[in-house]
């Protein structure tokens, strides 16, 4: 009995050593892991964030009428270039039936006055020349008579102002006629001939007749969100890319950031705003859709290395590289960073363009993870 325990226990040290000596063969009968390297650049780093909006007029004047009525008659269409003062178009009114009835009424009422003091004015002549009366009352008599003349002719007018919208004598001052009241390119015009206009007033904004501005004053108008706000502030240069212009950016500086936020979509959205540099070679159509790359730092032909290479202590925090000192032998040497885009980083001290850099090889330990 004891010698079959024996026999077992023997055994079994034989297997396990057998099977320690295979694991071990198989262990140094593998590939050891070979890592590549890399190479720090010289190269220009720009460190930036993006916002989205549109290409929008420096100024946008609407033009509105001071008369409710029809389109007569329109002079400009979208594109075309007016001064102010030049014709727009012409309304044609709509008298208010009320406001015709009572103008009617005024002439009449200043018709009788005009012949009331009509009679008194003949009958203070006839006294006069007997005697009766002085010269003084006689001036007075043909001073009420030649104030309810006026009043006659002004009732006149007010009748055809409110039946036609102007009267004989105004020419320019009619309201019927809008005109620019300032210089630059129509973007629009938004009525056609029959539309019924309202005039701008206390209670209404008025319809719009044509939208004017100077397309030579152009600006960036977008949002960013509140996360990035803390980074920027006014008169950082911007680059500004636009959809439907291709292969082009064009220069901006920022001179406005909203101090209040609005929630859009579940997320606090500040406006921006940024003056674009005049373009004489190209022409940048008013609501365009475009992105701003807002410039927060930038450093020009420095030496960079890939954020991948970076490793970072994890007591102290700081980053380091590890160096190629030998074949497949390594050191770390701690470094010091610069600015980053997201992809490269300025390096300020610890490596040198000459020195091999350690790459990670993650695929490899991404397989042994899983």
């Amino acid at each position: 009995m004891k010698k079959s325990i024996t026999r077992i226990i023997l055994l079994l040290i034989v297997v396990l050593f057998g099977g320690a000596m295979y694991y071990l063969y198989q262990k140094n009968s593998e590939d050891p892991t070979v890592y590549e390297t890399d190479k720090a650049s010289t190269r220009t780093i720009i460190k930036k964030t993006v916002a989205t909006g549109s290409i929008l007029p420096l100024e946008e004047v609407l033009i509105k009428p001071n008369i409710s009525g029809v389109i007569e008659e329109v002079f400009v269409e979208g594109g075309d270039y007016v001064k102010s003062g030049d014709l727009i178009c012409k309304i044609k009114v709509v008298p208010n039936l009320n406001a015709l009835n009572n103008a009617k009424n005024a002439i009449d009422e200043a018709k009788i006055a005009l012949n009331d003091q009509n009679r008194n004015l003949q009958r203070q002549k006839g006294l006069f020349d007997k005697g009766v009366i002085s010269q003084v009352d006689l001036e007075r008599a043909q001073v009420s008579y030649d104030q309810a003349k006026q009043a006659y002719g002004a009732a006149n007018k007010g009748y055809e102002i409110v039946k036609t919208g102007t009267a004989r004598g105004y020419g320019n001052a009619a309201n019927t006629q809008i005109r620019a009241t300032v210089s630059g390119m129509v973007l629009e015009v938004p009525v056609e001939v029959g539309n019924q206009v309202i005039e701008s007033n206390n209670f209404n904004e008025g319809t719009t007749i044509a939208a004017i501005a100077d397309v030579d004053k152009m600006i960036f108008e977008g949002k960013v969100d509140e996360s990035e706000v803390g980074k920027i502030k006014e008169n950082l240069p911007l680059e500004i890319t636009v959809g439907a212009i291709e292969d082009l950016k064009f220069d901006a500086v920022l001179d406005y950031i909203a101090p209040k936020g609005k929630t859009e979509n579940g997320a606090i959205q500040f406006e921006i705003k940024g003056t674009l540099k005049k373009q004489d070679s190209v022409f940048i159509r008013a609501g365009l859709s475009a992105n701003a790359s807002i410039i927060l730092a930038r450093v020009d032909s420095v030496l960079s290395i890939k954020e991948a290479l970076v490793q970072f202590d994890k007591e102290t925090k700081k980053p380091f590289v590890e160096i190629e000192k030998g074949d497949q032998q390594f050191e770390r040497k701690d470094i010091e960073l610069g600015i980053s885009d997201g992809i490269f980083v300025e390096v300020k001290s610890g490596v040198t363009a000459d020195d091999k850099i350690k790459v990670w090889n993650e695929i490899e330990e991404e397989e042994n993870g899983n």
